[in-house]
C-alpha cells in the first residue's frame, strides 16, 4: 500500500530503496516490512574491515556509502533537489543544496525522476505481491492437488499446466476437437468451415479437409478410426475416408436446419445426427440413407451421444431437457428435467466411474448403490448434473463454472471428468 511504501522511503533509507533501480547496480527482490521492494543488499565487510560488536553503530551516511555508487548518489541528490524545488520547499532546497554541496542548476533529465522512481517501486511491489500469490497457489496445488509424476498411475493422471503445444491455424472459432481412436492424430472443426488434422505427439499440422460451406459444428470417429463424420450449419453431414485418401466419401442431406451433432453407434454401421430442426436422425453408413427419425424435443437438439454398447442414446436440447432413447426403436426411455437453461452437452460415464459416482452420491455401500448407466449433462445454467438413467434421478450437481458448460469428457480412470 502507499502508506507502507511511505514508511520505507523516509530519511536516508529512501536513497537505498529508490536508487537500487539505477543503471549501475540493479536491485534484488526481497521481502521486508509490509511487502516486497527492490533494494540492493549491503555488501559484507571483508577481513580488513572494522570488527562489529554490540557497541558499533553505523550512520545513515555510512550505510549509503556501502549501498550507492558516487554516480547514484549524485543522481539521487539531483532528483531530490528537483522534487523539493518543483513542490515549493524553498527553504529545504537551500539547506539541502548547502549540505550536499550541489550546484544551483539542476539538469533537465532529473525532472520528475523521484516521482518516477516512487511509482516504479509501487508498481514493482504490486508485481512481486502478485507473483508471490501465484507461487503460493502453485505450491498449494503441488501439495494438495494432482499426484506428482512419481505417484501417477494411468487412473490418477490428470492434465496439468503448462500446455504441451498450442496449435494455431484456424481463421475462426474452434468448435470441436476429437482424438483418433488408434493413431497419434487429432482433428479440429471450426467456424471457418474447415477441418484440420494434427499430430498431437509432435504438435505439427498435417492437412486441411475442405468441403463444408458453413461452420463445422461437430466431429466423430467410428470405433476403428477408419471414417470421420462431420456436420455443419450448411445442413449437411459428411463422411471422410481416414484410411488412405482423406477425401469426402459421402454427403448426406435430410435435416431442415443447422446440424449440431453427430455420433457413431459402436459397431460403426449407423450414425446419429442432431439438428436445430428439433429432430434426431439415424443414417446407414454404407448407403447414406436416413433409416429413422426421432422426435420429441420441443427446441433445437444440441447434442446426441450413444452409450458404450449402442443400446441407448442420449440427446440434450434448448428445451432444458435431456432425453434417453432406445436406439433399436423410436421410444423415449426417459426425460430428465432439472436444468434451468439450455442443456449444451452430455457424456455417458464409463464403467470405471461407477464407484466414484456412487461415493459422490453418498451411496457407496453395495445395498444402496446405484447401478446406472450414468449420464452427465452440462448446461447454460453453469452446472453439471449426474443422472442415474435407470431411475431417472439426478444424483448430484456440480457447480463452479462462471459461465455456460459447453463440453464434458470423463477421464478413462473414472475418478475425474
Amino acid at each position: 500500500s502507499d502508506s507502507c511504501c511511505c514508511s520505507k522511503l523516509r530519511g536516508n533509507s529512501a536513497a537505498a530503496l529508490l536508487c537500487s533501480t539505477g543503471s549501475d547496480h540493479p536491485g534484488t527482490a526481497v521481502n521486508g516490512g509490509g511487502g516486497s521492494s527492490l533494494v540492493e543488499p549491503p555488501k559484507k565487510p571483508n577481513s580488513t574491515s572494522q570488527p562489529h560488536n554490540s557497541t558499533t553503530t553505523f550512520s545513515a551516511n555510512q550505510n549509503m556509502k556501502m549501498v550507492l555508487s558516487q554516480r547514484q548518489r549524485e543522481e539521487l541528490n539531483q532528483a531530490i533537489a528537483d522534487y523539493l524545488g518543483s513542490n515549493g520547499y524553498t527553504d529545504a532546497l537551500e539547506a539541502f543544496r548547502k549540505e550536499a554541496d550541489m550546484p544551483n542548476e539542476i539538469e533537465r533529465k532529473y525532472g520528475g525522476l523521484l516521482e518516477k522512481k516512487w511509482t516504479s517501486v509501487i508498481r514493482l511491489q504490486k508485481k512481486v505481491m502478485e507473483l508471490e500469490a501465484k507461487l503460493s497457489e502453485a505450491e498449494k496445488e503441488v501439495i494438495e492437488g494432482a499426484p506428482t509424476k512419481a505417484k501417477r498411475t494411468p487412473t490418477d493422471w490428470i492434465p496439468r499446466p503448462p500446455e504441451k503445444f498450442t496449435l494455431a491455424g484456424h481463421r475462426a472459432t474452434v468448435t470441436r476437437v476429437v482424438f483418433h481412436p488408434v493413431f497419434s492424430m487429432m482433428v479440429s472443426a471450426s467456424e471457418d468451415a474447415t477441418i484440420k488434422i494434427w499430430d498431437f505427439e509432435t504438435g505439427e499440422y498435417e492437412r486441411t479437409l475442405k468441403g463444408h460451406t458453413d461452420s463445422v459444428q461437430d466431429l466423430a470417429f467410428d470405433s476403428q478410426g477408419k471414417v470421420l463424420a462431420s456436420c455443419s450449419s450448411d445442413l449437411s453431414i459428411k463422411l471422410w475416408d481416414f484410411q488412405q485418401t482423406y477425401e469426402c466419401i459421402k454427403t448426406m442431406h435430410g435435416h431442415d436446419h443447422n446440424v449440431s451433432s453427430v455420433s457413431f453407434v459402436p459397431a460403426g454401421d449407423y450414425l446419429l445426427s442432431a439438428s436445430r430442426d428439433k429432430t434426431i436422425k439415424m443414417w446407414e453408413v454404407a448407403t447414406g440413407y436416413c433409416v429413422k427419425t426421432f422426435t420429441g424435443h420441443r427446441e433445437w437438439v444440441r447434442m446426441v451421444r450413444v452409450n458404450v454398447d449402442g443400446s441407448l442414446m442420449a440427446s440434450c436440447s434448448n428445451d432444458h431437457s435431456v432425453r434417453v432413447w432406445q436406439t433399436n426403436s423410436k421410444e423415449c426411455k426417459a426425460e430428465l428435467r432439472e436444468h434451468e437453461n439450455t442443456v449444451e452437452c452430455i457424456a455417458w460415464a464409463p464403467e470405471s466411474a461407477t464407484a466414484a459416482i456412487n461415493e459422490a452420491a453418498g451411496a457407496d455401500n453395495k445395498k444402496g448403490a446405484h447401478q446406472g448407466p450414468f449420464l452427465a449433462s452440462g448446461s447454460r445454467d453453469k452446472t453439471i448434473r449426474i443422472w442415474d438413467v435407470s431411475s431417472g434421478l439426478c444424483l448430484f450437481t456440480l457447480a463452479g463454472h462462471d459461465n455456460w458448460v459447453r463440453g464434458i469428457v470423463f477421464h478413462p480412470g473414472g475418478k475425474y471428468m
